[in-house]
């Protein structure tokens, strides 16, 4: 508890620099913009959070995402070519879902290799980050890919297009809603995983192997099947992603769509109360320390300092998340 009301604080005080950094912070356009960005980053940030929990961890989520964008773009655009056979353009409505079950085979893929060959999560992922980057930029040979060249290459697909935007971006062509849709999508999510989590024996197993997986696994609980469906959670909530950031930027860009966003989820989840060491975090927590980040951008944006800073600004929000964590272990260390 007293860790939320940290990151409640943290906060308050980031949105109170925000109002003076520019008088045109807290205009509704702005806020509703950056509480966009919360919620597209806080979908990665609870599926990483799951691995968290569980003592495992995912660096490929960023090059997931940027991959998902590419082949949901590609395959909306002029179809997709597997193994010598080409497909025609593919609907969207069907093009998503197909992005979202290549997500589960790539969460499959890491936590197969994790749980069956007991290959080092932080291994396995990071082998991932460059195989899914490399992936799309051999699939769009490095050129971006965009909602308007899917539209001028198949204009009957622009209506389901702007559909599917106006439904997870809260945007068209012709409109913008002043209503955060991207932030009500990560409280959906962050309900559904919520529920898991705290109200669930899945929860319960995650939390228990993330404490102590030896003691988990000789108290019946099958430990490598438990950690398998938080890798599969964590590949889909960034192919999810990536969707979204295509229809929401309307390009993406092979070389860097995505890229150092597990870097943002990792940081919003020990933000948020997450142990990297397992067993510990909370969905409020998760959710709240997503929301740091991308207010930090903005107010970086705003002071008009260089973007170069940003890399920066995360390593040592990232340090400051970890000194937190240590300091309440230690603690509780000493209160036992």
């Amino acid at each position: 508890m007293l860790r939320i009301a940290g990151v409640v604080v943290l906060l308050v005080a980031l949105y109170a620099t925000l109002g003076l950094a520019h008088p045109n912070a807290f205009g509704k356009s702005n806020l509703v913009d950056v509480t966009n960005r919360q919620g597209l980053f806080g979908i990665i940030t609870v599926g990483v959070a799951v691995l968290i929990i569980t003592g495992a961890i995912d660096l490929s989520i960023g090059s997931v995402v940027g991959f998902s964008a590419i082949a949901f773009g590609l395959m909306t655009t002029s179809g997709i070519n597997f193994v010598g056979v080409r497909t025609g353009p593919i609907h969207p409505y069907l093009a998503a879902p197909i992005v979202l079950a290549i997500g589960v085979v790539i969460g499959l893929v890491n936590g197969l290799l994790v749980t069956r060959l007991k290959l080092q999560s932080f291994l396995v992922t990071l082998c991932g980050l460059f195989v899914y980057r490399g992936l799309a930029r051999y699939m769009a040979g490095g050129s971006p890919v965009g909602t308007e060249s899917i539209a001028a290459a198949n204009p009957s697909f622009r209506e389901p297009i702007n559909a599917l935007r106006l439904i997870l971006i809260g945007k068209d062509e012709n409109r913008v809603l002043l209503f955060p849709v991207e932030m009500v999508v990560l409280l959906l999510v962050a309900l559904i995983v919520g529920l898991l989590m705290h109200k669930s024996v899945i929860g319960r197993y995650w939390y228990a192997i993330g404490y102590n997986e030896s003691a988990a696994r000789y108290s019946g609980i099958s430990t490598d099947r438990y950690r398998l469906i938080g890798f599969v959670i964590c590949s889909f909530l960034a192919s999810l992603c990536g969707v979204m950031l295509l229809l929401d930027y309307g390009t993406a860009n092979p070389t860097d769509a995505g890229e150092m966003w597990e870097l943002y989820a990792i940081t919003g989840a020990v933000l948020g109360g997450c142990s990297l060491r397992g067993g510990e975090g909370t969905i409020v927590g998760v959710v709240l320390g997503a929301m740091v980040l991308p207010v930090l951008r903005n107010l970086v944006s705003f002071l008009d300092i260089k973007d170069a800073i940003i890399p920066a600004v995360i390593g040592l929000t990232l340090l400051f998340g970890t000194l937190v964590d240590e300091f309440f272990r230690r603690r509780s260390a000493v209160r036992k």
